[in-house]
């Protein structure tokens, strides 16, 4: 899976996330591919099956871009923490709490080709992080102290399951940051969001040049 990623991307930065390293500011870099459609193709006939989900894992999604700002601005959320990215498609949330300084990041999804693509990003960025296998919805939140989510809104019954799951986790003190570009199931009402930015994009991926990333604290 990793050279098929790496036969099917390419190493590119992602504009506006700079991490911190010695005393300098390195660009993010993350296996991207450049439009959407043929990498969809592609994996599907990689994993032999049609009607495959988009493959989240390939692109810089402006839901994650604004968790992943908001980290590394404000490191103090994930330094010394236990950290869970959740949905992690290519990991941006995970290196970002990596690069914050973060105790320990693992990283969740369910598509079978995103532990490949969080290990070569992580590789890519000089960070470590753990992978944790399996859909973690169908049981307790685990044992960390921050879970860090992007893009999760984009279908109704699925984000009514990610709210009531992370709802769970804040319950029991864990800090739960979830970011989103304005799609139609992101969280109306409640606390006021703790962080919004104006994030490039394609219209390939958002049908817009640049979309406004909100993140709440759930």
């Amino acid at each position: 899976m990793k050279a098929f990623i790496r036969a099917n991307t390419r190493l590119a930065p992602v504009a506006g996330l700079n991490l911190a390293g010695s005393g300098t500011q390195v660009p993010m870099r993350l296996w991207q591919a450049d439009e959407i459609t043929p990498i969809w193709s592609a994996t599907e006939a990689e994993l032999e099956q049609a009607g495959l989900d988009p493959p989240f894992w390939a692109f810089p999604w402006a839901g994650g871009q604004a968790v992943a700002r908001l980290i590394l601005a404000r490191p103090g959320l994930a330094r010394g923490k236990r950290v869970l990215d959740i949905a992690a498609g290519s990991g941006m949330i995970a290196v970002a709490a990596a690069s914050a300084g973060a105790a320990q990041v693992l990283a969740n999804d369910i598509d079978p080709l995103c532990e490949a693509a969080v290990a070569l990003n992580a590789s890519a960025n000089g960070v470590e992080i753990g992978w944790l296998s399996g859909n973690l919805l169908e049981a307790p939140p685990p044992d960390v102290d921050v879970i860090l989510a992007g893009d999760i809104f984009y279908q109704k019954q699925m984000a009514e399951r990610f709210l009531n799951w992370l709802g769970s986790a804040a319950a029991q003190g864990v800090d739960v940051y979830a970011g989103d570009p304005g799609r139609a199931y992101a969280p109306e009402g409640g606390a006021a969001p703790v962080a919004e930015y104006n994030i490039e994009t394609t219209t390939d991926l958002e049908s817009v040049s640049q979309r406004r990333g909100v993140v709440w604290k759930l």
